[in-house]
């Protein structure tokens, strides 16, 4: 097998190991979410990337970035979470065209809530993830 052939190779190994990482990450998140919070990983991701930006806001399309989803799924997605009054939309003041979204406090202590869950569940996995040889050097990044 010719060089380039073996580089390809260990790119789409790492690839697909990180793949797996993930998805049994998001797996266990999801469930312990739903489960104890009645929040999905998607809006955790949501009021927590809110959260975090402590007087900074974020249009729609950032959101949509920072959250790794379409423009259209962060829409619904914020559109579930205000209905439950966990998020607030407003216009722009500069800019009539810009909407912001917010944590309320409601969002903010169901956040408050789900954080310890979130972070309990991801050590484990990883733990649990360190054991496995294929998984482990991934593990070890994100431990």
């Amino acid at each position: 097998m010719p060089i380039a052939d073996d580089a390809a190779e260990a790119r789409a190994q790492g690839w697909r190991t990180l793949a797996a990482l993930h998805a049994k990450i998001e797996d266990r998140l999801e469930k312990a979410l739903q489960k104890a919070h009645e929040l999905s990983v998607s809006e955790y991701t949501v009021l927590d990337v809110l959260a975090r930006q402590d007087g900074w806001h974020m249009r729609m399309q950032q959101l949509a970035r920072a959250v790794v989803l379409s423009q259209s799924a962060t829409t619904r997605l914020v559109t579930r979470l205000e209905n439950r009054r966990l998020l607030h939309r407003y216009l722009c003041e500069d800019d009539r065209r810009g909407i912001y979204s917010e944590v309320t406090p409601a969002g903010r202590e169901l956040l408050e809530q789900a954080q310890p869950t979130h972070d309990t569940v991801l050590k484990e996995v990883l733990a649990e993830a360190a054991q496995e040889p294929e998984l482990a050097p991934l593990a070890a990044v994100l431990s």
